[in-house]
């Protein structure tokens, strides 16, 4: 572990300000939760994902709607990738999001494009591509997002369906 020579006061509350360069570092935005753990006379925060907390059974998930769709599929929490399938598997997986995707997750984009474009999914990896972003909310919150995209093929309605599924099964089985 170690520090930043940074002190900070708990408030009449027990709030404690966790300083602006730490959250930009650790990609903690406002409203994001954070897990607390106590050890011996330490405080520890990590950042919380509860949709990376099932990583194992997304990736059983991608995999089989890979076997059907032959397109890449990318399930991220709020700020990294967390199953992948597809040729381009390894390129993504496990990979942080671009600020272009940070974006889209702020901004709840739900995507059908069926034209190429430019995406940047991960930093300084563009891919021109026609693709579906699909947000996977819980409780209201949003908590990650289904990517599915083509380098060669035109993307329909029938990715946008099945994105749409994918999404919403994640919504319920996080909820539970």
């Amino acid at each position: 572990m170690r520090t930043t020579g940074m002190v900070r006061r708990i408030d009449e509350l027990g709030r404690l300000v966790i300083p602006k360069e730490i959250r930009k570092s650790m990609r903690l935005l406002e409203g994001e939760n954070v897990e607390i753990f106590v050890q011996s006379d330490q405080l520890i925060l990590k950042k919380y994902s509860l949709v990376k907390r099932i990583s194992d059974f997304a990736q059983d998930f991608t995999d089989a709607m890979y076997s059907f769709l032959k397109e890449n599929i990318i399930i991220t929490d709020t700020d990294s990738i967390i199953a992948a399938s597809g040729p381009l598997k390894k390129e993504f997986l496990n990979q942080y999001l671009s600020d272009a995707m940070l974006l889209s997750i702020k901004r709840h984009e739900n995507i059908l494009e069926k034209h190429k474009k430019i995406l940047e999914i991960v930093t300084n990896k563009k891919i021109e591509c026609t693709y579906v972003l699909k947000p996977i909310f819980v409780r209201g919150d949003m908590m990650g997002m289904v990517i599915i995209f083509s380098i060669d093929n035109r993307l329909s309605e029938v990715e946008e369906k099945v994105a749409n599924i994918a999404a919403e099964f994640f919504m319920k089985y996080l909820e539970e």
